[in-house]
């Protein structure tokens, strides 16, 4: 198995090579990025259309500085566990940290609270749509004529 660290990967090299390269790009901002890819167009279009392509997939294009976007882009990844950890993690400001801690047990307190409530609410409103069908059921079951039994004739006693 090869991995990116192995010699013997092509692509390992040039892909660190290419993450080198954009961190440089990042570092001195939107201004690197469009001489970049004015120079990609100059030299080989192909290089500038990808270079162009790739600033507008990765938001670099339109985002106020690219360093900054490249750290949004990271958090919204949808992995929540890295913004727990630093909502958590120590400040080194003792009374900031006893507030956070008391601020945070507070809404988790309220949160706990408030989803415990709509727990109640929908129970509360099952029990009103379960007994208005039983009472529906009962109406319809009064109202609905009780057809009459005729009846039976015995075929022995008929006479016919």
């Amino acid at each position: 198995m090869q991995t990116a660290h192995s010699p013997s990967a092509p692509t390992g090299g040039v892909a660190r090579w290419l993450r080198r390269i954009e961190a440089w790009l990042d570092d001195r901002g939107k201004p690197a990025w469009l001489i970049a890819m004015i120079a990609g167009f100059v030299v080989f279009w192909p290089v500038g259309l990808a270079l162009l392509a790739y600033m507008i997939w990765s938001k670099r294009m339109f985002s106020r500085s690219c360093l900054g976007n490249r750290h949004d882009h990271q958090d919204r990844s949808g992995d929540t566990s890295g913004e727990m950890a630093r909502a958590f993690r120590p400040s080194g400001n003792a009374a900031f940290d006893a507030y956070k801690a008391d601020t945070i047990r507070r809404l988790t307190d309220e949160q706990e609270a408030f989803e415990s409530f709509l727990q109640r609410l929908r129970d509360a409103k099952d029990k009103q749509e379960f007994d208005s069908f039983m009472e529906d059921r009962a109406r319809t079951a009064q109202q609905a004529p009780v057809p009459a039994e005729e009846p039976r004739q015995s075929s022995g006693a008929a006479g016919y």
